[in-house]
């Protein structure tokens, strides 16, 4: 056990965080006490910030996908963009749960945020979250002049699934030629199905929050068969992608005792190798979603990083 490894402020997280029992029979009331933790708006709410719920055309036979619309108001000219998935293993969450963080993002970067409430599994499986993404990004391109904003100035980016999913995502837009992407943000990133199927080699992490247990089921619902197979595709497992050149510039942030900590700085390295300009951000003696524990300082300095570096992204 690393606990004492563990931040001294986020020690006391560890001792109330309800703790996470996943499973197919589990999922409904999974789902179900997300939502009721999630924040009321009106109490992360700013006269800065419009807030918006729209729906999007999905993808070709496909439903349409619901998003939340964060718009800062006194921000003149068009706006760059910020795509936000949320966390949640690929099988819970939604993407009213990071609204605060969302009405954060739009009024000091000064940027359209646009969280999407993406398809989980295990009730649709890779790669549909991902081509839902494609789909509000094709729409973000389609919609550009009624919305007020930069189609060269769109970025992606989410924590833990939600940051797998915009690695995915900046794949497959790469791949399709069809729209651009300005910056990928990654936050403790969810990448390699292999970690679920092999386990970590690093025996500090994994310990709380999303542990091993987690990973092998989440994958094995979003994948739709055991984790570890040799035909896994990068738009599902982002570090699946043989070639990594040609994706935009990369901020990756994990704490050093997250279960993801190995498959974020290889793929980190993996980025820099092929020439994508590569930020990378360890911070010791965190967990997976430490920064929940919004008072530590070690939450505040890893909240102001990565909004930092979307800024510069957006050339503010």
């Amino acid at each position: 056990m690393s606990r004492h490894l563990v931040d001294p402020e986020l020690a006391a997280m560890l001792d109330v965080f309800p703790g996470i029992a996943l499973s197919a029979e589990t999922i409904p009331a999974m789902r179900a006490q997300m939502r009721e933790m999630a924040p009321p708006p009106e109490s992360y709410a700013r006269k800065t910030v419009k807030m918006e719920q729209r729906v999007v055309p999905g993808p070709q036979g496909a439903p349409d996908v619901p998003v939340s619309l964060y718009r800062p108001t006194g921000v003149k000219g068009k706006l760059p963009v910020l795509i936000h998935l949320h966390g949640g293993g690929y099988v819970m969450g939604q993407a009213e749960s990071s609204g605060a963080g969302n009405v954060r993002t739009a009024d000091e970067v000064g940027c359209l945020v646009v969280s999407v409430d993406y398809r989980l599994a295990p009730e649709w499986q890779a790669p549909a979250a991902a081509e839902d993404v494609h789909a509000v990004l094709a729409w973000l391109n389609a919609e550009a002049e009624s919305l007020g904003i930069d189609t060269d100035r769109i970025a992606i980016g989410g924590d833990s699934a939600g940051g797998g999913l915009a690695a995915a995502s900046a794949l497959l837009a790469r791949d399709r030629g069809l729209y651009k992407l300005c910056f990928q943000l990654l936050v403790y990133p969810m990448l390699d199905d292999r970690t679920a199927a092999d386990g970590a080699s690093n025996p500090h992490v994994g310990d709380f929050i999303w542990q091993h247990d987690h990973n092998v089921f989440a994958w094995s619902a979003y994948l739709g068969t055991a984790p570890g197979g040799a035909d896994v595709s990068p738009y599902a497992a982002p570090a699946r992608a043989k070639d990594l050149a040609g994706l935009p510039p990369a901020y990756i942030s994990v704490g050093a005792l997250d279960l993801f900590l190995e498959e974020d700085m290889a793929y980190a390295a993996r980025l820099a190798h092929a020439g994508v300009p590569t930020e990378l951000h360890v911070y010791p003696g965190a967990y997976h979603a430490f920064e929940f524990n919004f008072e530590a300082d070690v939450a505040k300095r890893a909240e102001a990083d990565k909004r930092r570096a979307l800024a510069r992204a957006f050339g503010k």
